[in-house]
């Protein structure tokens, strides 16, 4: 099944997407990470590359409006961000989530937490990428700030679809 037909899929039916991606195939942190750095997106570029680039258009802005850091400068601290420590964060949370779901005794395997958390990101991109060409091309304006909110909010909402997913493949597995 091809990754820009399950993203578009999400947006319509998040839980079952990820239902059947849980499902489907080999169950492991490779599989988990592969949604987040190894499948391919949009001509072949990989989800943290998305987001990454959703963030060029403001800070091409913000370097033509104050020249004191360059444009290559800021580019390079969002390259560091996005490619090297967010894969790294969103491991860390979605270990934390494993971790208080064990405290509160709801089964789910952690591959599937993960996986959740990763498919979330990928799919919530495309508005990551629209919110970065409206804050590139309005600044800090409120349609700025309502596409933000609209890409974070689908990150939620699809985190959290995933997560029931989770717990749902864990009950499945216990019985």
């Amino acid at each position: 099944m091809s990754i820009a037909l399950d993203i578009m899929r999400t947006y319509r039916a998040p839980s079952e997407v990820q239902m059947r991606q849980m499902r489907a195939g080999e169950n492991s942190e490779g599989r988990a990470l592969a949604v987040l750095k190894q499948q391919l997106l949009v001509c072949g570029k990989k989800s943290c590359f998305l987001l990454f680039v959703a963030t060029l258009p403001n800070m091409s802005r913000q370097a033509f409006l104050d020249p004191s850091i360059p444009f290559q400068s800021r580019m390079a601290g969002a390259f560091f961000a996005w490619l090297l420590m967010m894969p790294l964060v969103f491991y860390v949370v979605s270990i934390l989530l494993k971790l208080v779901l064990k405290v509160l005794r709801v089964d789910a395997p952690g591959h599937h937490v993960r996986m959740g958390r990763f498919w979330a990101l990928l799919a919530s991109a495309p508005l990551w990428l629209l919110s970065g060409l409206a804050a590139g091309f309005t600044g800090e304006s409120p349609g700025a700030m309502v596409s933000g909110l609209a890409a974070f909010g689908a990150f939620l909402v699809f985190a959290i679809f995933g997560l029931v997913a989770a717990v749902r493949t864990g009950q499945e597995t216990a019985l």
